[in-house]
């Protein structure tokens, strides 16, 4: 029989399917089956419910009751618990979430740009990696790229995956790898967060108005108003000729980008933002190497706001550095890439409880994009394996101290040396220069000493005022200590670099 509604009674339908929509309550999809939920934390639960609604949520003998309010939204804090079996989530308004094969354990963010987000699939060793991939109490979820000013409350078609030979070659590399130094350390499971998005620039991570409120970058963010500026005027354009339509286009694409402020702070972080973590890895610095200098403010103020924003302290933020990349050049030269990675180093000092992976020496002239991402990975796990979880393991980077001019010969001291140097390949110590008060730098003669400093020469320079190592895109380097981490790329002096008057 074929009933027929009256245009009253549809109305009257549609507007009962709404209320029910809106009784539903719902969940971010950060909250999925296979989720990791971080141990001895007091986790948050939120999500949205009609306002006014009773919401329970129980896990465990948990039991955590709420309500929603005037917006419909709500939120609980689960008491701290420890490493066991799956578990069940349940979260019951007048609809019933169930959430199963829950663990606890440790849980991490793995964000920045293309070579965080990297996958497995596309790294060396791919077909080895996958055999030996059943992993299961190692679980990641990966966000999409959505670039927004208005915050997404969540991703719904984003679900937490567990580590197996059919799902890993789609996991963060550098996470993945990350992961599994600390599981197989540990044994606790390992939760990893992946929001990578390649070729993203730091000020797009950062909330737009902690951006405006700093006098320093108002040169950024009044460039950026005046590209929406012009995309509204043309916007409202009707008559568009075909160079306006085309800048049209052009604009329209920035304002969705990776690079404008806040774009991804809102179109993907903020819809996990407070989630229960231990800590985030980070990888990014390409896209503001032409901006090095203002980078050593940009970078500390993101890694401040997300901490400020998260709620959950000064969590520990490890990043790696720049790889080497681009042509090898024979003479000494300045390097927009080489003062990134010194602002990078400087942020160590500026923030406590950061610290940085040095891949100076595993990266590819030819490819942006290096294969080698399991060094990656664990080098950031030194960092998290003896500052996080007390193992006595050495994990930092040889980093220049001072330095000593003595006639003709500079010579320096290092910090994080551990028990001595190791040259790689041939004895000779490869990739300093030397300059005197000209500021024109030569290649330079370099020998380690037996109490660790390294003595540094020239026949071209007799009065010696500055030494470097490793100062250029992809610099000739070799040199490690004997727990084969590389020495930290440095300058002694000071002097105005090429990116110092880019905003």
């Amino acid at each position: 029989m074929i009933r027929r509604f009256s245009r009253a009674g549809l109305f009257l339908s549609i507007a009962l399917a709404s209320q029910m929509a809106i009784a539903d309550v719902t969940l971010p999809n950060i909250f999925s089956n296979s989720m990791v939920l971080q141990r001895d934390h007091s986790n948050k639960i939120w999500g949205k419910g009609e306002p006014g609604e009773s919401i329970t949520v129980t896990i465990d003998s948990q039991k955590h009751s709420t309500s929603a309010d005037d917006a419909g939204q709500w939120s609980v804090s689960l008491d701290p618990m420890e490493v066991g079996e799956p578990k069940e989530l349940v979260v019951q308004g007048k609809n019933e979430i169930r959430l199963t094969d829950v663990l606890v354990g440790e849980v991490w963010i793995c964000s920045g740009q293309s070579n965080m987000q990297w996958s497995v699939s596309a790294s060396n060793n791919f077909a080895l990696e996958q055999a030996a991939a059943g992993h299961p109490n190692i679980r990641m979820i990966n966000f999409p790229q959505v670039g927004t000013q208005d915050p997404i409350w969540s991703h719904n078609d984003r679900k937490w995956m567990v580590c197996s030979p059919q799902t890993v070659g789609g996991f963060s590399a550098v996470g993945y790898f990350f992961a599994r130094q600390l599981n197989q350390t540990l044994n606790v499971p390992i939760g990893m967060i992946n929001n990578a998005w390649g070729g993203s620039a730091c000020e797009a991570w950062i909330n737009r108005d902690t951006l405006a409120a700093d006098e320093q970058f108002k040169p950024l963010m009044e460039r950026w108003s005046n590209s929406e500026s012009r995309f509204a005027d043309l916007s409202a354009k009707t008559d568009r000729n075909e160079n306006e339509e085309k800048e049209f286009k052009n604009l329209g694409n920035q304002m969705r980008g990776n690079s404008r402020p806040g774009n991804i702070y809102n179109g993907v972080l903020k819809s996990h933002l407070g989630y229960g973590i231990r800590g985030a890895i980070w990888y990014q610095g390409e896209s503001n190497a032409g901006r090095a200098y203002q980078y050593r403010e940009l970078f500390p103020l993101m890694i401040d706001s997300w901490r400020k924003e998260w709620g959950q302290g000064d969590f520990p933020f490890y990043w790696v550095q720049l790889a080497d990349f681009m042509g090898e050049k024979s003479e000494p030269a300045e390097s927009a890439w080489a003062e990134l990675r010194e602002a990078q180093t400087m942020t160590m000092e500026k923030l406590p409880h950061t610290g940085q992976a040095v891949i100076i020496d595993i990266g590819e002239g030819k490819d942006i994009h290096p294969r080698n991402k399991v060094d990656v990975g664990m080098r950031l796990a030194r960092w998290a394996l003896a500052n996080e979880y007390g193992l006595s393991i050495p994990f930092r980077s040889p980093q220049y101290k001072s330095m000593e001019v003595t006639g003709n010969k500079v010579v320096l001291s290092f910090d994080h040396i551990g028990n001595g140097w190791r040259p790689f390949d041939v004895n000779e110590l490869r990739g300093f220069t030397i300059a005197g008060e000209d500021h024109q730098f030569v290649n330079a003669k370099a020998t380690a000493l037996p109490d660790g400093r390294v003595e540094v020469s020239a026949d071209a320079v007799q009065s010696p005022a500055a030494v470097r190592y490793g100062w250029a895109d992809n610099p000739i380097v070799n040199l490690y200590n004997k727990d084969d981490l590389p020495l930290t790329p440095f300058r002694t002096d000071d002097w105005p670099g090429v990116t110092i008057n880019s905003k």
